[in-house]
């Protein structure tokens, strides 16, 4: 039976244009279509704060659509 390592490196939290949440590497370029969020820490802060802070999990564009009246006929 091994130990566990414990994840040491620092992370951040980012977001895309829809509005969707994750953590990123803090020593590594962003991926296209994601900026900071401005949250850094370790792992676990990191997937906390997201508990948190994203409490509709459903996309913008979706969130817009169904929020749009509707138009029937």
């Amino acid at each position: 039976m091994h130990d566990e390592q414990r994840d040491e490196r620092s992370y951040r939290v980012v977001v895309n244009d829809e509005e969707q949440y994750s953590i990123w590497p803090g020593d590594r370029e962003l991926p296209g279509g994601w900026r900071e969020e401005g949250t850094r820490g370790d792992r676990e802060t990191c997937l906390a704060h997201i508990d948190r802070v994203w409490t509709d999990m459903r996309p913008r564009s979706l969130r817009e659509e169904l929020a749009r009246p509707r138009q029937d006929g």
